[in-house]
């Protein structure tokens, strides 16, 4: 692949950066400051025939026009939010992503932010260590997970495989989705707010798309109830934060577990004090097995376009 030029959009893993500076012309998006990137792009447009982006930085109508040259975009994230497919198809360029390696850190995280929302592990965690289990005594009572009524929103490969690791607990599992799936153990709901009705944990697993752009909103908040528990790792737009953040304020929701945000890496700052909520930063996938294996995934997409071979993990 070293006649490849690849324009790479943001600093997303070392080894996957590593084997493209080794592999293919490398061409990295975030040393031109902002102002002059357009200018970075024009400059370089000739050479450049395969893109590789994130969560972060994709390949929007902008960029993908920016660059005639362009085959294939290569996305180092299962979501394709940030890439515009619709102009990916009009241009006939090619379009992967990174399917089913991610998923049980996705779901393992879920099922964590769950019991650690329920069990308030964090401020258990801080109440040891502040020295408050000597002074104080022991910890407060919390509630359990087994046996709570698990919702997913999104049956997906993720919702899937949470809604496995939920089974193990005991927890009846129910679900909304674009259609009914073949999963007779699982309810399945007609509405976001008939499966917040009935669930006591709801997990939003499913991709952002403008119909799922703040799907969960007030009504659904309201649904789930004072005692429900939202759990987020599918992308931070589909939650209305404004409205999450007045229902927890107001204890209309009882919790809430979040892994994505609307306006990444920035949190609001009214979540920050709030014992019923845990919040970290966009994780679900980053453990060191799993980023090494979504890069060696979207190499071999590469290195199957540049040998024309089928591509390993085709949207387009």
């Amino acid at each position: 692949m070293e006649s490849l030029g690849v324009l790479m959009t943001f600093p997303m893993n070392h080894y996957l950066e590593e084997e493209l500076e080794r592999r293919c012309k490398l061409f990295r998006l975030w040393e031109a400051p902002p102002e002059r990137r357009a200018e970075f792009l024009r400059s370089n447009a000739p050479s450049i025939r395969a893109l590789v982006g994130n969560a972060n930085v994709g390949a929007d109508a902008d960029t993908i026009d920016a660059l005639p040259k362009l085959e294939i975009v290569a996305s180092f994230s299962v979501g394709l939010d940030k890439v515009d497919v619709a102009r990916c198809r009009e241009r006939g360029i090619r379009v992967t992503n990174t399917p089913d390696v991610l998923t049980d850190d996705v779901a393992d995280l879920a099922i964590w932010l769950a019991i650690a929302v329920l069990r308030r592990l964090c401020e258990a965690d801080r109440y040891v260590r502040s020295g408050a289990w000597t002074t104080m005594g022991d910890f407060k009572l919390t509630n359990k997970f087994s046996g709570k009524r698990v919702g997913i929103l999104g049956l997906g490969r993720i919702g899937l495989a949470i809604a496995k690791r939920a089974e193990a607990f005991d927890c009846p599992i129910s679900y909304y989705s674009r259609s009914e799936k073949p999963y007779p153990n699982y309810k399945y709901y007609p509405s976001v707010i008939d499966l917040a009705s009935h669930c006591d944990v709801l997990v939003v697993a499913c991709p952002l798309t403008e119909e799922t752009h703040h799907i969960i909103n007030r009504q659904v908040i309201d649904a789930l109830g004072p005692n429900g528990v939202l759990i987020n790792i599918g992308r931070g737009p589909h939650v209305d934060e404004s409205e999450l953040i007045a229902a927890l304020l107001e204890g209309r929701l009882g919790g809430a577990g979040l892994d994505v945000f609307e306006k990444e890496p920035y949190v609001p700052e009214e979540l920050f004090s709030l014992e019923n909520v845990v919040v970290v930063p966009h994780v679900a996938s980053a453990t060191w097995e799993t980023r090494k294996a979504m890069a060696d995934l979207v190499l071999g997409n590469l290195e199957a376009h540049v040998t024309n071979k089928p591509l390993l993990t085709p949207i387009v």
